[in-house]
């Protein structure tokens, strides 16, 4: 069996003259969550609509388990657009049974799977609303139980956590990681950084139509480590200066009540263990940690270096 549900091979596509996408490359590994990020108008919704075959690809093909993409995989995958897309004048219920039966689902198995998830999101009492007199919340989640109810191998979610307040993102969160540890792979689009932080394995970053980024979390957040760290200490300052002047730089410092608070950036080939061992010998250390950076702060940098080469 292959590792990967999904190859996106040497992708570009034109709309009008304008480069949505310029020979984009990505594999996506089962199990796991891929977030694609980017700046507005980067190129991701094409990219997202081409997986989906709602559009295709001027060049480059496409690959669902090792098979080129085709109208058969469609019932493997599942898809939550940015732009929700729900009939206002239809019942809920309905809606959701007209919606799984589209996917492969027999009425039977329809209605079994939506009323199981309509008491998990504690929503029987919604069966019989219309679409329109929901909030945009409701009709969210409503659009959400739709997009995963047919249990595909593939879920694709554009902005899932749009227009959801902090308890309700927290669920769907939730819900996301409860839909990988069952064995779907999920690819997101977002522009919450937090939730790149806490959902994704792997992720790529899109900037003016062409891939910039591309691997795990973990390690582009290893690449980009930049050698600072926290630390609160209690001693001589001046000790503390000298003992560290070898092998780090004290970016800033501050006191408050007894401690010495500092950020400190190690001299290029000086580990972490070299420098804390420095502060035991002359202080006593009450914190000590390295300041990794936050994706956020990777995307920024990433996205105004592109913008200046």
């Amino acid at each position: 069996m292959p590792e990967n549900i999904l190859r996106v091979e040497n992708i570009s596509k034109r709309f009008a003259g304008h480069t949505a996408l310029n020979n984009v490359s990505l594999t996506f590994p089962k199990g796991k969550i891929f977030g694609i990020l980017g700046p507005n108008g980067a190129g991701k919704t094409t990219l997202i609509r081409i997986i989906n075959q709602i559009i295709a690809p001027d060049e480059g093909k496409l690959y669902f388990q090792d098979q080129l993409l085709s109208p058969s995989h469609i019932s493997s995958i599942g898809y939550l657009p940015e732009e929700r897309g729900l009939y206002k004048k239809m019942k809920v219920g309905e809606q959701v049974l007209y919606l799984a039966r589209l996917k492969g689902l027999s009425l039977s198995d329809a209605k079994q799977k939506s009323r199981q998830w309509f008491a998990r999101f504690e929503m029987e009492h919604w069966w019989n609303k219309k679409i329109e007199e929901l909030s945009k919340g409701m009709q969210q989640k409503v659009q959400f139980i739709a997009t995963v109810l047919h249990e595909p191998e593939l879920l694709i979610f554009d902005e899932p956590f749009s227009g959801f307040d902090p308890v309700n993102a927290e669920q769907i969160k939730q819900e996301i990681l409860r839909l990988k540890a069952d064995g779907a792979t999920i690819i997101f689009s977002t522009h919450r950084m937090e939730s790149v932080e806490e959902l994704c394995d792997q992720i790529a970053l899109i900037h003016q139509s062409r891939k910039v980024l591309d691997g795990s979390v973990r390690a582009i957040k290893k690449e980009y480590r930049t050698g600072e760290y926290e630390c609160r200490i209690a001693g001589d300052l001046s000790t503390i200066r000298t003992a560290l002047d070898k092998d780090a730089t004290i970016l800033n410092i501050h006191k408050e009540q007894d401690e010495t608070i500092m950020t400190i950036r190690a001299d290029d080939g000086i580990s972490s263990n070299k420098i804390l061992y420095a502060l035991i010998q002359h202080a006593e250390v009450h914190y000590f940690s390295e300041k990794t950076p936050s994706m956020h702060d990777i995307f920024i940098q990433q996205v105004t270096q592109e913008k200046h080469e």
